[in-house]
């Protein structure tokens, strides 16, 4: 089994409001937390509400969007 990562899609932070380095320790902390077991241990399933807006984002976010 390949070992999993996190890849972030272009633009995902574009409304984040912190500096630079708070950023990166965002990133940081997010790669640490996959790596150690607890990112999946603490997720939380979406609802489905929640969910149908996430996809709404990335299709508008995709590469070759029309919006």
């Amino acid at each position: 089994m390949s070992e999993m990562k996190i890849v972030f899609m272009e633009g995902c932070f574009d409304d984040f409001e912190g500096t630079q380095d708070e950023l990166n320790e965002l990133i940081a902390d997010l790669n640490k937390q996959l790596q150690d077991g607890t990112l999946l241990l603490n997720a939380e399933p979406l609802s489905e509400e929640d969910e149908k807006a996430l996809i709404e984002k990335m299709r508008y976010k995709s590469p070759g969007s029309k919006h």
